[in-house]
């Protein structure tokens, strides 16, 4: 990373972090630049939907901008579902960060300890060792699809920092998750979980196999009852009921679809009419709910509920929340939430110290941070309009210009898909009697439209509607590679 002009220095104590990687310090990096020294440096930790929306959007001829992440490009979320499934190709889903180079300099790596007070970053890369790597560091964390790095540290320095690192797949601890289970925060989750889907279907095709054994291969279960598990859960009913049930069509009378969930109801956050909308269309389309269950632990093709014992499946898909990043774990000299480790920030987006002052040239946005006595649900809604707020904030900064007024925001409803061309959407308790909750086919109209015009770059709203065309005509491929 580069320095603005200033003389390295020796790299300062790095904190364990990041799936709980252990780098060799002595052979930790410095570099350096001769860049103007008017322009300060903006670094951005992250490309999610908090940093990608800074990248994006920040005036890059008045700051020089560095972004630091494990990722090369950002995650469109929503369309992961989908993208799981083949509705849509894996690169409908992702914008790439390089798209900004040369204006922005971007490397991929973890970003493992920052020293606010000598406003010092110690990274770590996030790609396969180099040939002259004598030792490389052990796997990270497997609720993460990143190599876990090299094993050689790198160190950098900052004018103004944002973080915007996000935050993991929340396990619970239960005993086997991390090895058996598939997450979808990613897109090459997504691509494992429609490999393996596809995977489950030869195997049981397989002439040497029983109907027993097909019923297990078969049953794709799905542990969290969030709008991910859900809209997984009707992608998946979509693909059974079309492209398997006429390519496989001895098989999918064994498919069966289960989703678990330890609260009482699944879609917490949506009013209780849709709720039961779903549910019922859940369970007229053959989707198996089973809530207040407790998943005790997970084995190669089974897991272990507490309120019926062994179960058995093919492929198992683990949405259950949020656990913190490593690196806000490891964050210290700042304030936390006691209940999500969350780094607390005032309303100005400033990141706070332990002492409840802040630090003016620290903010943190997206599901790393919170807001201090103002809880907010950790979406990609919130994230986004954190980081458009941030945005024009650093580029008023920049010109010496007044700083907007504090965040606040503006709730645009949520929107979940429950398959055969359904949705819900909810807008209630925004204070706009306008189109508060819908349901069916208009919903899903608006899903995806709100979806389509998400998407951030022209190629992608060309690619979205023309692969949602092209699979109506011809059905999603099932190749397999």
């Amino acid at each position: 990373m580069v320095f603005a002009g200033r003389p390295s220095r020796p790299a300062s104590h790095l904190v364990l972090a990041s799936g709980g990687r252990a780098p060799a310090y002595a052979n930790s990096r410095a570099f350096s630049s001769s860049l103007p020294r008017n322009k300060e440096r903006l670094v951005i930790l992250g490309s999610g939907w908090g940093g990608y929306e800074v990248l994006r959007a920040i005036d890059k001829e008045r700051w020089n901008v560095t972004m630091i992440s494990p990722n090369n490009y950002f995650n469109f979320t929503p369309l992961l579902a989908s993208c799981a499934v083949g509705t849509l190709e894996f690169r409908c889903a992702t914008e790439p960060v390089r798209r900004y180079s040369p204006e922005v300099v971007a490397y991929q790596a973890w970003c493992d300890h920052i020293d606010f007070r000598q406003k010092r970053l110690q990274c770590m890369p996030a790609t396969p060792p180099l040939s002259f790597e004598t030792k490389s560091a052990p796997k990270a964390d497997a609720t993460t699809t990143q190599f876990p790095g090299t094993g050689t540290p790198f160190t950098l320095t900052y004018d103004k920092l944002v973080i915007a690192v996000g935050a993991y797949s929340q396990t619970f601890d239960v005993p086997g998750v991390k090895e058996h289970a598939h997450f979808l925060k990613d897109v090459k989750d997504a691509r494992a979980i429609r490999t393996r889907i596809l995977e489950c279907f030869e195997q049981a095709n397989q002439p040497t196999i029983s109907d027993v054994e097909r019923r297990k291969l078969l049953n794709f279960c799905i542990v969290g009852g969030g709008p991910t598990g859900v809209e997984f859960a009707a992608e998946l009913h979509d693909l059974l009921h079309t492209e398997m049930e006429r390519h496989y069509p001895g098989l999918t009378r064994f498919a069966k679809i289960s989703m678990y969930d330890v609260a009482p109801q699944i879609l917490g956050m949506f009013d209780e009419s849709l709720v039961k909308y779903a549910e019922k269309t859940f369970k007229r389309d053959g989707i198996s709910i089973f809530t207040s269950h407790h998943v005790e632990r997970v084995e190669p093709g089974k897991l272990f509920v507490k309120e019926q014992g062994e179960v058995p499946f093919g492929l198992l898909v683990w949405s259950t929340g949020l656990a913190p990043n490593p690196l806000v774990q490891s964050a210290s000299d700042v304030k936390k939430d006691l209940k999500t480790s969350s780094i607390i920030t005032n309303d100005h987006l400033n990141v706070l110290k332990e002492d409840g002052t802040p630090y003016s040239d620290v903010w943190a946005i997206g599901d790393a941070a919170m807001i201090e006595d103002a809880r907010l649900p950790a979406t990609a809604q919130v994230a986004n309009q954190k980081a458009k707020y941030l945005t024009k904030k650093l580029n008023r900064l920049v010109k010496d210009k007044d700083s907007p007024k504090p965040f606040e925001f503006h709730n645009q409803g949520s929107l979940a898909y429950i398959g055969n061309w359904k949705a819900i959407y909810d807008r209630s308790g925004t204070g706009n009697n306008v189109m508060n909750k819908e349901t069916g086919r208009l919903a899903w109209l608006l899903w995806r439209s709100a979806y389509f015009t998400m998407t951030l770059s022209v190629r992608n709203k060309i690619l979205v509607p023309t692969y949602w065309f092209l699979n109506w005509i011809f059905g999603r491929d099932l190749t397999r590679f």
